[in-house]
């Protein structure tokens, strides 16, 4: 009996030890934005809320390791990203979660911007760099490397079933039956040059049904960018270019190009883009973004009429200025052969926003 009670009071005290390792500290922030948005087509004109919150916590193991957790909330108060990420000193970042973004999120669109990028008006293929390795996936950070006055940051991330669905409750996500494995690396460097950054990424998709018959041809998908950013006092410039091979081909040929979308239409996208932004002073920016993205729908049809390439062009204007907790935002877009439909007339798009931190 004498042993029962002693291996139950140590059993006691090792719970509560485990439980004091834990503790870590939690807290609460938020975001309420106020918008007024104008598009062309039957969209019109709106004004709108986005509202936001942010739950996260820290805390710090026996070894020193450190830990934090980060849920996001959007409007309908659902989740929309967590992660969890454990720091381990000389060993890098490990991170694991759900709609997080993998590392892709570091590599996509990363010209210079004061506001919004310009996925946020028109689709375009830059976005979705690693976009297939956002959920159902770990991403190891490395700790930057010293290399002569010069420093190099890698990323890795793998996924055991990369299609993009996340696993919550300690679930499975469902298995599609075409896409397998995926696996991606990115490599940023500074100090090659005062003020200059550069960056580069690539992610391959295995495709688990390919094949090869003329009319249905399939292999594993590539997304790929490289970037340059340099900045000189308040002036900042940027160059990117992007490579989105959706490891299917069309099985049909058509003389027009409809309305595409990135991820599901077969062939390939190829994007450039480049910017200039302005900090005007410690609470204003203003930035000058264009890019062309055209897309190769890749027909692989005998005898077939092969269908023309469509570059979808866009220009964006962005303004931001902060007041503290305030900060008011704008932009204006405008993009010829929007969603790559060469039928298409032109589009703007015009956006202000107010937004209040908390």
């Amino acid at each position: 009996m004498n042993n029962i009670k002693k291996l139950g009071v140590t059993a006691l005290a090792s719970s509560l030890v485990a439980v004091g390792a834990q503790a870590g500290e939690m807290g609460v922030n938020g975001t309420a934005n106020f918008t007024w948005a104008q598009k062309d087509g039957t969209e019109g004109k709106s004004l709108g809320t986005n509202k936001a919150l942010t739950v996260s916590g820290s805390g710090e193991l026996d070894n020193g390791w450190t830990f934090s957790i980060a849920t996001y909330l959007s409007d309908a108060m659902t989740m929309s990203t967590h992660v969890t990420t454990l720091t381990m000193g000389s060993l890098g970042t490990v991170k694991v979660g759900a709609g997080y973004g993998g590392i892709g999120t570091g590599y996509d669109e990363e010209v210079p911007q004061a506001y919004e990028q310009t996925s946020d008006a028109f689709q375009n293929s830059s976005n979705q760099v690693g976009a297939y390795l956002g959920n159902n996936s770990v991403a190891w950070d490395l700790p930057s490397m010293d290399l002569g006055g010069m420093s190099m940051a890698v990323d890795l991330v793998f996924s055991p079933d990369a299609h993009n669905t996340a696993a919550n409750n300690g679930g499975q996500a469902a298995h599609t039956g075409t896409w397998g494995q995926g696996y991606g690396a990115g490599v940023t460097i500074t100090g090659l040059a005062e003020g200059l950054t550069l960056g580069v990424y690539g992610d391959i998709r295995e495709n688990v049904q390919k094949t090869t018959t003329l009319n249905d041809a399939t292999r594993d998908q590539f997304t790929g960018t490289w970037y340059a950013k340099y900045s000189a006092g308040p002036v900042s410039f940027g160059y990117q270019t992007s490579y989105f091979d959706s490891g299917l081909t069309s099985a049909t040929a058509v003389t027009a190009i409809l309305p595409a979308t990135v991820g599901t239409s077969a062939g390939v996208f190829e994007a450039e883009s480049m910017s200039v932004a302005f900090n005007v002073n410690d609470n204003l920016s203003i930035s000058y973004t264009e890019s062309e993205d055209t897309y190769d729908a890749s027909s692989n049809v005998a005898n077939g009429t092969e269908i023309a390439d469509v570059t979808q062009e866009t220009e964006a204007l962005q303004a931001a200025y902060s007041m503290g907790g305030m900060t008011i935002k704008a932009f204006s877009m405008e993009a010829s052969n929007p969603g790559w439909d060469s039928n298409a007339t032109k589009n703007t798009f015009s956006e202000i926003s107010i937004g209040l931190s908390f």
